[in-house]
């Protein structure tokens, strides 16, 4: 098996709207307030969804976020041992280096590329 999926986002202008959304479609609950990048979502609007095992089995994590000037998407996260090496190899097959990387080393590290299609997909791991 290659790299597995280790967290969705989904962005947008209103933060607070989506999550009153998806908390009622799916029964999700948030934790607002956690420090994500600027390029993410604006301070205190991001709400982490706790990817703890249900009765249905594993969660995802999750966030959503964003803020006025973000632009809406659903985004998801593949986890990596270097996130610059993947976004290096990304690029070198053809897709497009969008953010990145961006974060904390030595804790969590992010980049987004853009595939081929114009697809915008996020890698998550090690500075």
């Amino acid at each position: 098996m290659g790299q597995p999926v280790v967290h969705f986002e989904i962005i947008g202008t209103d933060p607070a709207k989506l999550r009153g959304y998806y908390g009622e479609l799916f029964g999700w609950e948030f934790q607002v307030g956690d420090t994500v990048s600027l390029n993410v979502s604006q301070p205190g609007m991001y709400g982490f969804v706790d990817g703890s095992t249900t009765e249905e089995g594993p969660v995802l994590n999750g966030g959503i976020g964003g803020g006025p000037g973000h632009q809406p998407r659903v985004l998801f996260y593949v986890g990596v041992p270097d996130v610059e090496a993947a976004l290096q190899k990304a690029e070198s097959l053809g897709g497009t280096r969008r953010m990145g990387p961006d974060g904390t080393p030595g804790t969590l590290v992010v980049g987004h590329f853009t595939d081929p299609e114009g697809n915008l997909i996020g890698v998550a791991g090690a500075a």
